[in-house]
């Protein structure tokens, strides 16, 4: 009898260092966004809104990419939110995955959005756009997000209205979880706008900031460093411009070892 033929799989050499694990499931968005969940490590321990790289063996090497990890840090699986991206070293091979698969991760997560480079506040505001919305996928599904803050405001800025919907199954997705609903209870607001199609919402965030549009569809006074706090995550236009708004405003930028009013994720690139 012959020996099986080796399959590609028990061909490559995982190298040294990182986790291997298996891709549970695959939800195609649009033609440029997906999220998947993976296994999760059981000694892979994370904050909610850290990043880590994770990659796929493309020939006889691993290439990774920074990305931040949507799922919550008491998920038992790992969440992940992505561009496609059709010349990408790593996403031109990552949005042809399927369960079964295998994805790498290195061991050590970092990142400076979490909730302890915020100094104490009233509201927290997480501006993101496109696919910028991964950390606060985390957050946003995290009580002690809700212990710290008594509002919590999620905008999300995209191209398109069908771009938009990654962020409306997270909110869903809280108001039928058996636990998370009631702590979330109404503390949770999302502000979902788009610069290219009609919508009741309109507009890049940083407009709506600037003409106090966003203040008035919340209802929600001006940006106040005395009782608001902010994290950023987007485009590096977006993340530059944000940012000056929020020091124009009185914020200040903090980081793990300085806290402060508002947080920036500079690893992000989408």
């Amino acid at each position: 009898m012959n020996a099986p033929a080796k399959t590609e799989e028990f061909a490559v050499k995982i190298p040294d260092g990182v986790y291997a694990e298996t891709v549970l499931s695959v939800e195609h968005y649009t033609d440029h966004l997906f999220r998947f969940r993976m296994t999760r490590p059981a000694g892979f321990r994370f904050r909610s809104g850290e990043f880590a790289m994770i990659g796929l063996m493309v020939g006889d090497k691993p290439i990774y990419r920074a990305y931040s990890i949507a799922s919550p840090a008491w998920d038992e699986e790992l969440e992940f939110f992505s561009i496609k991206v059709p010349d990408g070293p790593l996403t031109s091979h990552l949005q042809a995955i399927k369960p079964g698969d295998t994805v790498l991760m290195r061991k050590k997560p970092t990142g400076t959005l979490v909730l302890d480079a915020l100094t104490p506040g009233k509201r927290l505001y997480m501006f993101s756009t496109g696919t910028g919305i991964a950390p606060f996928a985390s957050l946003i599904r995290d009580p002690d997000t809700y212990e710290k803050f008594e509002e919590v405001i999620l905008t999300h800025t995209c191209r398109d209205v069908a771009e938009l919907k990654y962020g409306f199954d997270l909110v869903d997705e809280i108001r039928n979880h058996e636990f998370l609903n009631e702590i979330v209870g109404d503390k949770l607001k999302h502000y979902a706008t788009v610069t290219r199609q009609d919508y009741p919402f309109m507009g890049r965030i940083t407009d709506l900031i600037e003409n106090g549009k966003m203040f008035a569809d919340l209802g929600v006074p001006a940006l106040d460093p005395v009782v608001d706090r902010g994290m950023i995550c987007g485009s590096s236009a977006m993340l530059k411009d944000t940012k000056l708004l929020l020091e124009k405003a009185g914020l200040t930028e903090g980081a793990n070892n300085k806290p402060a009013e508002f947080v920036i994720e500079r690893a992000f690139v989408g």
